[in-house]
């Protein structure tokens, strides 16, 4: 059974980084897009970052030049290095994992607080 599992979430106060983890324990090919989403509380779940094949990254708008998505295909493991901290990033963070369209699978959250 495919599991993704998030970490590294917590509280910062604004203007600080924090680093979240998603291990996968499924098979994960060099193919598959890799994201992370988040969703706050009342809001919809948006798309925060994806990274495909050869590294290719999309980011929303909001979280371009403070986000970084990486990925290391040999451990299995999605990270998102997140900078520049604001309240308004303070979400439930969600990893996700898709395989052309009938792959596609969610890890349980982690959370993310952001305040002074």
């Amino acid at each position: 059974q495919v599991q993704l599992v998030e970490s590294g979430g917590g509280l910062v106060q604004p203007g600080g980084s924090l680093r979240l983890s998603c291990a996968v324990s499924g098979s994960i090919f060099s193919t598959d897009v890799m994201g992370w989403y988040r969703q706050a509380p009342g809001k919809e779940r948006e798309l925060v970052a994806f990274i495909g094949f050869g590294g290719i990254t999309k980011y929303a708008d909001s979280v371009k030049g403070r986000f970084t998505i990486s990925r290391d295909n040999a451990k299995k493991t999605v990270y998102l290095q997140m900078s520049s901290l604001k309240p308004e990033d303070t979400a439930v963070y969600y990893c996700n994992q898709r395989r052309g369209n009938r792959y596609d699978y969610w890890g349980q959250g982690t959370q993310v607080t952001v305040s002074s």
